[in-house]
């Protein structure tokens, strides 16, 4: 068993840890950002803000000490990829050779469209640390309250993603493992952008055809782009791609969804994440770097792209659905 250090203490990172701690025999600790809100989850041993409700075990550690970071054989990073950058940056003294690093952040970097892991290996540039991905159909509530869940952990070695699934793995969490970081990343980060148009579907009254549409041809302009990227068509079709897909784009406790949905209503985008209290709707952000990934590599992406100028212009989604339903006659394949 391992020393695991979980980096983010929100929903995501906080249900991981616990997870985690259901395997038994791993020193697992929760780091926060903040002092003050490691000790606020440590004084009430229940993480009030992201998943209220949900008792921490004893034997979880919660600090905001980097000290503990470097003591970690496993690190796994669930920062938003808004902070991802600054946070890797400070934690870099803390990172070394001879720890594993696992990103669990479903996000493309605006500007420079890089992947998580990218980022962090640009971040953490001439640190010989292997970095790998973690993504697949995963609620963070579900996840915490130990509903049986299955995910994808890929990296470039086999026997370190073989590592991670037997680590990782317990009567609640299945891991399977694939060498294709890039398929894995790019499926978790860009069906967020289409959970937001079925939410946004959703918001308007469509039914089910329409989301039938959405999430089929959703996952045909993921795979071109992945595809494109360097990932491979059959991770697309798994669990980090269409299996992650479904449960965003039809789950209620997706953010993404919710925030398509209140769009859908009428309602502007500033005030709709003010409403989420501090929580992330990643596809928000991941809208804009997903659409300049595409036209460096000149992909196709309609939905995203009406997307994109619903989150960005301002445009009425019905007017989207217009256009989306009106474009030129495709061949399916």
């Amino acid at each position: 068993m391992s020393r695991i250090v979980v980096l983010g203490s929100g929903a995501w990172g906080t249900a991981i840890a616990l997870s985690l701690c259901r395997c038994g025999g791993h020193q697992v600790t929760l780091w926060s950002h903040r002092a003050d809100e490691a000790a606020s989850i440590a004084a009430a041993h229940e993480n009030l803000l992201f998943l209220p409700g949900i008792p921490l075990p004893a034997e979880l550690a919660i600090t905001g000490d980097g000290a503990r970071v470097a003591q970690a054989e496993i690190v796994v990073s669930v920062i938003p990829s808004e902070f991802l950058r600054p946070t890797i940056a400070r934690l870099r003294p803390q990172l070394h050779a001879g720890q594993i690093l696992v990103s669990a952040t479903k996000g493309v970097e605006r500007k420079t469209y890089l992947r998580m892991t990218q980022l962090i290996a640009e971040t953490l540039a001439g640190i010989e640390i292997p970095i790998g991905a973690f993504s697949g159909p995963s609620f963070a509530l579900e996840v915490a309250q130990g509903q049986p869940t299955a995910v994808t952990v890929a990296f470039a070695r086999r026997s370190i993603s073989t590592r991670i699934q037997k680590e990782f793995s317990s009567e609640s969490l299945r891991l399977y493992t694939t060498s294709d970081i890039v398929g894995v990343e790019l499926g978790g980060a860009l069906k967020n952008v289409i959970a937001i148009a079925a939410g946004v579907a959703a918001g308007m009254g469509l039914g089910y055809n329409s989301a039938a549409a959405l999430i089929t041809r959703g996952i045909a302009e993921i795979t071109r782009l992945a595809v494109a990227c360097g990932g491979r068509r059959e991770t697309l079709a798994g669990l980090a791609g269409a299996g992650d897909l479904v449960l965003t784009c039809t789950g209620s406790l997706s953010r993404n969804r919710t925030v398509g949905k209140a769009l859908g209503e009428g309602r502007k985008l500033p005030e709709i994440l003010e409403s989420l209290g501090g929580k992330v709707a990643e596809g928000v952000l991941t809208t804009e770097a997903a659409l300049g990934l595409a036209r460096q590599y000149e992909i196709e992406m309609p939905i995203t792209e009406q997307m994109g100028l619903i989150l960005n212009k301002g445009k009425d989604p019905r007017e989207a659905i217009h256009d989306l339903m009106l474009r030129p006659g495709k061949d399916e394949a």
